[in-house]
């Protein structure tokens, strides 16, 4: 605990400093949460979720893992993802990659990485997918970034795909799904132009209801 004691310092010089600027801030967040975003984004720990948007604590619903990849049998994710549509009613749900991301360059490599190699199969099952043009790349570094974008794309498809954002859409609700990349080197966030809001936006053999 003593090795950690800066870290207590940091959080009450923390809480002073929001309670100066509104003595009524912690007693709001005490009340509720209501985000009009959801994040799903990289572990890496120099993207900060609300520091990135410039928002407050209480401002966006957030989930991080390697690499940003919503698989269809990731509890932890599938019920983040649920919360968030069903009762926080979130309007916007943001995959966010970042390039040079470590998970999406190990699964470009041949070799093996421990248990994460588990994990990383679904990198690997897109960049598969995308071989193609993958390999028409021949810098190593415009190949990686675009790996990083694809894999942004097919997660944003993969959240699309649920019954949980299905059936929000059937129930008219507001939401949107959006898919950006964060540059490291810049601290600017960049649109990958793909935002789906509704059931047909997305490939009828995926839709898990009818359109009426």
């Amino acid at each position: 605990m003593r090795e950690l004691q800066e870290l207590f310092e940091n959080n009450r010089a923390w809480s002073e400093r929001k309670v100066k600027e509104d003595p009524e801030t912690f007693k709001r967040l005490a009340q509720k949460q209501a985000p009009k975003y959801l994040w799903i984004g990289c572990s890496d720990s120099r993207i900060p979720a609300n520091e990135v948007l410039g928002l407050e604590p209480g401002e966006i619903f957030v989930h991080r893992n390697v690499a940003n990849i919503v698989p269809h049998t990731d509890i932890n994710c599938l019920s983040v993802l649920q919360y968030g549509v069903d009762y926080l009613n979130v309007e916007h749900i943001i995959v966010c990659g970042h390039y040079g991301c470590g998970g999406a360059l190990a699964a470009m490599e041949n070799g093996q990485f421990g248990l994460v190699d588990n994990w990383l199969r679904h990198l690997r099952d897109v960049y598969f997918r995308e071989k193609e043009e993958l390999d028409s790349l021949s810098d190593p570094d415009e190949r990686s970034k675009r790996f990083i974008e694809l894999n942004v794309l097919y997660q944003v498809m993969n959240v699309c795909h649920t019954t949980i954002v299905q059936n929000a859409w059937a129930k008219k609700k507001k939401l949107s799904i959006h898919g950006w990349i964060y540059d490291i080197s810049t601290g600017l966030l960049k649109d990958l132009n793909c935002c789906i809001s509704a059931l047909d936006q997305i490939d009828e053999a995926y839709r898990t209801l009818k359109l009426h």
